[in-house]
């Protein structure tokens, strides 16, 4: 008898409380972005590549294309250097990296262990 009469009690109390208005919405917002590894290397000319990996272990150009790899202990990594549209002077828009062995490997990881080779080789 006792539980009944303080849900009695409770209840209509219960009914008078206001009802607390839905969370905000959070909208997630991307965070600035860091200049990563690889964006040192997109957008170099061949000087560039030359300059923070040493010299090529090969150049290939075929037409206005040109690719430069450079080898490390490490790993190999290729980079492709294209003209812009307006014909201006070849730069990476792309790079492909593996192991000597011809594995599969992280770009960033082959970029970062080539620059730190010692004169580029």
């Amino acid at each position: 008898m006792r539980k009944l009469a303080l849900v009695a009690f409770a209840l209509p109390l219960a009914a008078c409380g206001e009802v607390a208005p839905p969370p905000a919405t959070v909208t997630a917002v991307a965070p600035p972005k860091q200049p990563g590894v690889l964006d040192r290397v997109m957008g170099l000319n061949a000087a560039g590549l030359t300059s923070l990996f040493g010299q090529p272990d090969a150049d290939v150009r075929e037409g206005t294309a040109r690719k430069l790899q450079f080898e490390g202990s490490f790993c190999v990594l290729d980079t492709y250097l294209y003209p812009d549209k307006s014909g201006g002077e070849p730069t990476v828009t792309y790079l492909d990296a593996r192991q000597a062995n011809g594995s599969p490997i992280d770009r960033a990881s082959c970029v970062s262990a080539l620059s730190r080779r010692a004169g580029g080789k």
